[in-house]
């Protein structure tokens, strides 16, 4: 799933990205994440990125780049810090859908799992990091599968960091800010993180991501 930036050629003019569709039904990852959820996850938190972004560069020299493009550019930018913060939510939101699919979990493509085993001794182990980088995260922010070029690491961002400012390549992300967990877990953040890890985590995704 993407954000579609639907602007013309034209200097200046309206160039508004728009909310995609979800890669699945809003009850498609249920019991582990609620329809009611992922309406308000996914139908008000990142619609509102969207609106916000298209609100910031409307008129501006952002107005018909590409969604990384803007955020790399911004990026480190004080001045810009609300183009950068709504641009960069709704690229880790696009990723954070695509991370999870139903039935999801289990064991990893044979070739990801050789890396994963190769850079954090098992699956198991990786998934540990995981949580524990997820669980421990203060505040807002994402956990992050990431690739350095040689091994797999995870690590985790605060408020819209992402791994992309940091010169990694993300495989899949964990979205740890409440609004992600709170109406089915309330303050049980390990809970969610580790059903979501066993049930509903898209190695498949990672997969294809290492792979590009």
């Amino acid at each position: 799933m993407t954000v579609v930036n639907n602007s013309s050629t034209v200097p200046g003019a309206a160039a508004p990205f728009t909310l995609s569709p979800l890669p699945y039904a809003d009850n498609a990852l249920e019991p582990i994440i609620s329809a009611n959820t992922l309406g308000f996850h996914y139908g008000k938190h990142h619609r509102t990125y969207v609106d916000n972004l298209n609100k910031f560069i409307a008129g501006t020299e952002f107005a018909n780049l590409p969604l990384e493009k803007i955020i790399t550019t911004v990026a480190g930018q004080p001045e810009k810090v609300a183009v950068f913060n709504n641009a960069a939510q709704i690229w880790n939101h696009n990723f954070y859908w695509k991370s999870l699919t139903p039935k999801g979990g289990g064991e990893p493509p044979a070739a990801l799992k050789q890396r994963i085993e190769v850079s954090f001794g098992s699956v198991d182990a990786c998934k540990k990091e995981l949580a524990s980088a997820a669980v421990s995260q203060f505040g807002s922010g994402w956990a992050w599968l990431v690739f350095d070029g040689i091994l797999l690491k995870v690590i985790k961002t605060a408020n819209a960091g992402l791994p992309q400012t940091m010169g990694l390549k993300p495989l899949l992300t964990i979205d740890v800010w409440e609004h992600a967990y709170y109406l089915d877990y309330q303050n049980r953040r390990a809970d969610y993180v580790n059903a979501l890890l066993d049930k509903l985590i898209n190695w498949e995704f990672a997969f294809q991501n290492i792979s590009e």
